[in-house]
């Protein structure tokens, strides 16, 4: 079996998906189904290519980046002689030539959402996706020989948009890394060190976008300093994350304009919001990748997502991974994390993300340990990559007509 990946970016460019689609493509690879993956190049393609091997990658040069239009996308798909093809992510020009592919070639195509159909995404530049719909994106959607969600709630979501195709519930997973020692940690994240000054360290990593709702708990984490036993005590809160249309500046303003004593450690120096002694409660990194993001988990003590709308987060996944207790809304879409009690659940407003981090500070060290170890255990049991890419193959299989239809599938 020849399956294509067509995803805009093979890059830390793509966000989250960079992580997401090249796990699914390398965890579907077996003896007898082979990967290709296409996307449009960018500034960092080149080098992030090297990330998904062993897997053959093509980029193309734009001829409209906005749109991530290239001319030569479409000739390479036809001449890769695929059986079926993967899109990830919609309202651009893959799905024009995923959709074109499939009239030309007559094979299959799947289309993976990752939470762009979701509400808050669909009122997210509205009358863009609106236009889009109606050139080709509802065509596109409504062609496809299954949907994939990555849960039950992204599935429920795809049914009010109004699609009747099989949908596929398919969560998104993550590798299990080798857990250190303290010490190790320390050394292997000197970054922190710059701003922690021996206090835990709560942290935020994504997207730097409103969607991610950082404002709130920015405004939260004022909050909490202000209260009877203020957080900043014996917690910091570290912001990592990649900048998108300028959001970074707006929440830095933000945290000066609460008062906020932060560190900038984005730059190639440390600088302080205010020239206090004070040690920050606040500290923004700007976007780490490979090594240093995993360093980030390490040596973080929680991890906080206050999101307002997910498909299914790949940094949650991650964090539990590495055994850290998190905080997040459910629009996360991760119930399981709750019921497992790996995580605590908090709201979308700064009041209630206050309380939740007030209930953090409150737990025990041991307790915390014990809230990480679920998430990891968690992972380990529903979220692994091995397990995903089987159940993703057997979707394949069946959409190719080579067997039942998987328990992943509702029609």
């Amino acid at each position: 079996m020849k399956i294509g990946f067509l995803v805009g970016s093979v890059s830390r460019e793509a966000g989250g998906l960079f992580q997401s689609v090249r796990g699914l493509a390398k965890a579907v690879m077996s003896k007898d189904t082979t990967a290709r993956v296409f996307g449009i190049s960018d500034k960092k393609s080149a080098v992030d290519s090297l990330a998904w091997q062993p897997l053959s990658v093509y980029t193309f040069q734009p001829r409209f980046r906005a749109w991530g239009y290239s001319n030569q996308l479409l000739p390479a798909l036809f001449r890769a002689d695929l059986d079926i093809l993967s899109t990830h992510g919609l309202w651009k020009y893959c799905s024009v030539a995923s959709h074109q592919w499939h009239r030309r070639t007559g094979r299959p195509y799947i289309v993976h959402s990752h939470g762009m159909l979701e509400r808050w995404a669909l009122q997210n530049a509205k009358w863009k996706k609106q236009i889009a719909a109606l050139l080709y994106e509802h065509t596109h959607l409504r062609d496809a020989a299954c949907l994939r969600a990555l849960c039950e709630a992204e599935a429920q979501s795809i049914r009010a948009y109004g699609m009747r195709s099989p949908i596929c519930i398919i969560p998104n997973g993550v590798d299990l890394p080798e857990l250190v020692e303290s010490s190790a940690v320390e050394v292997e994240s000197p970054l922190f060190q710059k701003f922690a000054q021996g206090r835990k360290v709560l942290l935020y990593l994504g997207r730097l976008h409103p969607k991610k709702n950082v404002a709130s708990l920015i405004r939260a984490w004022k909050q909490t300093l202000n209260s009877d036993r203020p957080i900043s005590e014996s917690w910091v809160l570290a912001i990592v994350g990649w900048d998108q249309g300028g959001y970074d500046r707006t929440l830095k303003q933000l945290a000066n304009d609460r008062g906020l004593l932060f560190a900038d450690v984005s730059s190639d120096r440390t600088e302080l919001s205010r020239q206090q002694s004070t040690a920050p409660s606040l500290a923004f990194l700007g976007p780490q990748f490979g090594a240093e993001k995993n360093a980030c988990y390490r040596a973080c003590d929680a991890f906080s997502l206050p999101s307002l709308s997910e498909g299914l987060p790949m940094t949650v996944l991650e964090a539990w991974a590495y055994g850290k207790p998190v905080v997040m809304t459910p629009e996360c879409n991760l119930p399981e994390g709750f019921a497992a009690g790996a995580a605590l659940q908090i709201g979308t407003t700064p009041e209630e993300i206050a309380a939740g981090l007030k209930q953090l500070n409150e737990m025990s060290d041991d307790d915390r340990r014990t809230m990480g170890a679920r998430g990891r255990s968690l992972v380990a049991t529903k979220f692994s990559w091995p397990r995903i890419g089987e159940q993703m193959r057997l979707v394949y299989d069946w959409v190719l007509g080579g067997g039942p239809t998987p328990r992943t599938v509702r029609l």
